[in-house]
């Protein structure tokens, strides 16, 4: 809370309970007493009101919240109800430090994404260095990374090893292991070692400049709700003023003319005001979704406004791309199935010292799962048959490895498997097994698509490029409800219009995730793209509405958690509030509640709507699926 708020709230307290006691006290003849004091505190607290009531209306902004509360209390003070007076400035100003609180709440629940940019930069030039504005580094200068210090820019290490703190980027705690030849993000916290860094690009295009320009726009996309809230406040107040209007002219009139009948109906045309006052719902939405992609943030989502929120909690369908997204991109040995007569260990030797020369990634993958050295003097008259595979002499021994097609070149008779990318063996013209190599699955992949259903989601894609077969086993394993395999890029926006238009048809939303290199049409054409692992992307960064920024597919049932939670907060304090303000207006306007009702029906909902509020705020600190349900 700010010094002068609390000061000026305490001398309005103090002036109120002075002038109150000199009303109870003194003779009536001393009335000017108790007035100049109620004036006092009303002045202490209503005069940053109404200067800013008045400033409004020179903008032009006559129909305002402030407008609203001075109309109110002046009036009040005018009909000699000073009490009520002093009590709509003073709770109007409790009400907008409460408001202050909650924005600083809120700026702060992104404080440590937008704290990410170091001051300077080491750079070394001429075997010297010197500190310099990360901005004046070019591309390809060589900087050095002290322990303790934050990357200033994207790069790759080209001398020295050590940990890496990704939480400010990426949400993880773990720190993670770099070494020369790696590829580091700006931002991150370089915990152990000095490293030497080559920059791969300019500070505007870094990592870390990226991240701010996508907190600080975010706010600027507005959801359909705080659309509304703001349409809702512009046609409100000036509908409220005429029925306040009418109530205080129209039921005395009718009854005849009398000076006591005004006053009353006057009293409570006053309340009707101070109770219509729409900044609970001004306030509440709005800073709802800004807690929302607070919180997403701290997580290592980064959500580029509430309209994203408000589409993904509306999801019906989540598309996914396979490699890079639920895959991890690179080919591993997923099964060694040896034939009668050779083991598993047999069958992957003799195949790894056959594929020992090629270059290929599947015979690589081959060697890494064998993982151990190649005596090459055993091997010899190696042959590479194009588009088939591999012969060679192991041992004295003829070892063929490759696919079918050489199989049935070889005339040998062997067990044909439809799972991912095989390599065959035989060895002197025996078959000796097959060795399955597949795009590993990228770990917690398996549970995504159940959280998902437990989200909401009704129905997972996959939209890949890839063989059916390969496709299909991934899609299997994981538990993929609909798969499109062989795509080409035009092949898959056609496909993604396709179930975009099914789910419009529901009102429901089509979110796609993708690795955000090659899938910059479909994540923009999509309801909600998520790009994932893709903050070093350009393509992902721009086309993408939400940037996941590690690879864990677990995030994405994260972002739709918080979601539903941060729209569902939103509408709870617009239920309650208009529910609240129109139970209020109508016993003020019957005249069956008076003025303390009416500040209550301000205030008191506004505190109860921003203390709900507060809960999206609290969602930064929420990692765990049983967090996020409460």
């Amino acid at each position: 809370m700010k010094r002068k708020d609390i000061i000026a709230l305490a001398a309005t307290a103090a002036f109120f309970a002075a002038a109150f006691a000199c009303h109870k006290l003194l003779p009536e003849a001393l009335w000017y007493v108790p007035l100049m004091l109620y004036l006092a505190a009303f002045a202490v607290c209503g005069l940053p009101v109404l200067i800013k009531a008045v400033r409004g209306i020179a903008r032009g902004n006559v129909f305002s919240e402030d407008t609203l509360m001075m109309t109110a209390a002046i009036g009040a003070f005018i009909i000699g109800e000073y009490p009520e007076a002093v009590f709509v400035v003073f709770f109007s100003r409790v009400g907008g430090m409460f408001e202050d609180y909650a924005a600083r709440k809120s700026r702060a629940s992104l404080s440590d994404v937008m704290n990410i940019v170091p001051d300077s930069a080491t750079l070394i030039t001429g075997g010297r260095t010197e500190q310099v504005d990360p901005d004046e580094i070019e591309i390809g200068s060589l900087i050095s990374v002290a322990a303790g210090e934050r990357v200033p820019l994207d790069g790759v290490v080209v001398k020295g090893s050590s940990f890496l703190d990704t939480s400010a980027l990426t949400g993880e705690s773990v720190p993670r292991a770099v070494r020369e030849g790696d590829e580091i993000l700006s931002g991150c916290i370089n915990k152990n070692a000095v490293l030497t860094v080559r920059t791969t690009k300019a500070f505007e295009d870094s990592t870390v400049s990226r991240v701010l320009e996508l907190v600080e726009n975010a706010t600027a996309r507005k959801s359909r709700s705080e659309r509304f809230i703001t349409k809702f406040a512009r046609y409100y107040t000036p509908v409220v003023m005429a029925l306040a209007l009418a109530v205080a002219v129209i039921p005395p009139l009718a009854a005849g003319p009398s000076g006591e009948l005004f006053k009353q109906y006057i009293y409570r045309a006053l309340s009707f005001l101070v109770v219509s006052c729409p900044c609970a719902l001004v306030i509440s939405v709005p800073l709802s979704f800004f807690g929302g992609i607070g919180g997403a943030a701290k997580q290592g989502i980064l959500v580029k406004g509430g309209v994203y929120l408000e589409a993904l909690d509306r999801a019906g369908t989540v598309v996914f791309d396979k490699t890079g997204t639920l895959t991890k991109g690179d080919f591993a040995v997923t099964s060694v199935n040896p034939a009668d007569g050779f083991t598993a260990d047999e069958l992957l030797r003799l195949t790894a010292y056959a594929e020992s020369s090629s270059s290929h990634p599947i015979a690589q993958s081959v060697r890494e799962a064998y993982g151990k050295d190649i005596d090459v003097t055993v091997i010899s008259d190696t042959e590479e048959v194009p588009g088939k595979g591999i012969r060679a002499l192991v041992d004295g021994r003829r070892v063929c490895a490759g696919n079918a097609k050489l199989m049935r070149d070889e005339g040998i008779a062997f067990e044909a498997s439809d799972g991912g990318t095989v390599v065959y063996a035989s060895a002197d013209g025996v078959f000796a097994g097959y060795i399955v190599i597949s795009d590993e699955i990228k770990p917690g992949a398996k549970e995504l698509v159940k959280d998902l259903r437990a989200a909401g989601i009704k129905r997972t894609v996959m939209l890949t490029g890839d063989r059916p077969q390969a496709a299909e086993a991934v899609a299997g394993e994981i538990g993929i409800d609909t798969v499109y395999s062989s795509l080409l890029p035009d092949g898959k926006v056609s496909r993604l219009e396709e179930l975009i238009e099914e789910d419009h048809s529901g009102n429901a939303t089509t979110v796609y995730v993708g690795d955000g290199i090659n899938d910059a049409p479909v994540l923009a054409l999509s309801d909600v793209g998520v790009a994932m692992g893709a903050l070093g992307s350009d393509a992902a960064v721009e086309a993408a509405d939400i940037v996941i920024m590690n690879d864990d597919p677990g995030r994405i049932v994260t972002a739709k958690k918080l979601a539903r939670k941060t729209m569902s907060i939103a509408r709870e304090n617009i239920i309650f509030s208009i529910a609240a303000k129109l139970l209020i207006l109508i016993l003020c306007a019957a005249g069956a509640a008076g003025m303390e009702w009416a500040v209550f029906g301000d205030t008191g909902v506004m505190v109860i709507c921003v203390l709900n509020a507060f809960r999206a705020l609290k969602a930064e600190s929420q990692t765990g699926r049983k967090d996020l349900n409460s």
